[in-house]
């Protein structure tokens, strides 16, 4: 169960079957979106959700998909609920083309009139000896595109339309003649994969200016907390030399010390809580593209690739902030001291 952790939602931890990926490509259920506070941001990078009501569109279809596949594989390890789909006999054989359990009985007619159309029915208890990894590599492989045409949408596609970006049935491209010109699907969810590698292999390349520029803002951080405590101590020592009458002058220079200090704070968290968030959303990011090299079929990368490639391009075009140009603190108070 380990291997699978990453199909859950990021904010509950808890298998849902209303996944949405926002644009920063963290995975949340309608159930944390609809409770986020404040609404319209990710709670995991702080990045702001576009749709109003605070919800994305895009589904996360490569991670639903996977908690429904692995409930099937669930289900034939435990040996719960095998029945034959069509006589609820007990189910020997199980299709990943039909998605069904069959008795012998079915199997035998299964084989019979699909034998052509490459559907893989496999004995239940060879996938139950296997891994799930197996099991859903086996389904990876005998996962078909259909059309987009709607009238269509039972006919497996083996076209690729590049005018119109969409995957077509031989009917619609012999029929039609506004689509052209034509590539092989394989090769055009081959192409999106690569370029969708390609872009997380920048992504990392880009990553370590970020978590360089983090490392610096968080001993920036440190470094503003021991200024604070060192010059409080000073303060104290030089007040402590000085009549009941100058008392004063102590307490406003301790509370300068206390504004600077949190001023300097609040200025230092926002740009951590920012960089925190990219590199967040650059996690998120290598995660989903190697998650969907390994996992997902062709409909869901057709599905999912402009989506998730437009949201890798905004994280590219962030540049790295430069660490290490906070003012000193503070300066005011050291001259006021000086004086006195």
């Amino acid at each position: 169960e380990d291997d699978f952790q990453f199909i859950l939602c990021e904010g509950c931890r808890q298998e849902s079957p209303n996944l949405k990926l926002l644009t920063c490509l963290h995975t949340l259920c309608l159930g944390c979106l609809t409770k986020n506070e404040p609404l319209g941001q990710c709670p995991v990078c702080c990045t702001a959700i576009p749709q109003a009501n605070g919800i994305p569109d895009m589904d996360n279809l490569l991670f639903t998909n996977l908690q429904a596949r692995l409930k099937i594989y669930k289900q034939m390890v435990d040996g719960v609920g095998l029945f034959c789909d069509n006589c609820r006999t007990a189910g020997e054989f199980w299709c990943s083309e039909c998605f069904e359990f069959l008795c012998t009985k079915c199997f035998e007619a299964h084989q019979r009139y699909l034998r052509w159309e490459s559907h893989r029915a496999r004995r239940v208890t060879d996938i139950r000896a296997g891994a799930a990894k197996d099991f859903l590599e086996g389904i990876r492989r005998a996962g078909n595109l259909y059309c987009s045409n709607p009238a269509h949408k039972s006919q497996p596609v083996s076209i690729y339309c590049q005018r119109c970006e969409k995957a077509l049935c031989c009917s619609c491209a012999l029929l039609d003649n506004q689509h052209a010109p034509f590539r092989d699907i394989r090769s055009e969810t081959q192409r999106r994969q690569e370029e969708l590698s390609s872009m997380e292999r920048e992504l990392r390349r880009r990553r370590s200016g970020f978590e360089a520029t983090y490392a610096s803002l968080q001993g920036e951080a440190a470094r503003l907390e021991e200024a604070q405590r060192e010059m409080r101590e000073l303060i104290r020592q030089r007040v402590e030399q000085l009549v009941r009458l100058i008392r004063r002058e102590e307490e406003e220079l301790v509370g300068l010390v206390e504004a600077r200090q949190e001023q300097g704070r609040r200025e230092l968290a926002r740009e951590l809580r920012h960089v925190e968030g990219v590199l967040r959303r650059m996690e998120a990011g290598e995660r989903l593209v190697e998650k969907m090299s390994l996992y997902a079929t062709e409909q869901e990368v057709m599905d999912m690739q402009p989506f998730i490639k437009a949201s890798l391009q905004e994280l590219q075009r962030l540049q790295v902030p430069v660490a290490g140009n906070q003012a000193e603190p503070f300066a005011e108070c050291r001259a006021r001291l000086q004086a006195l």
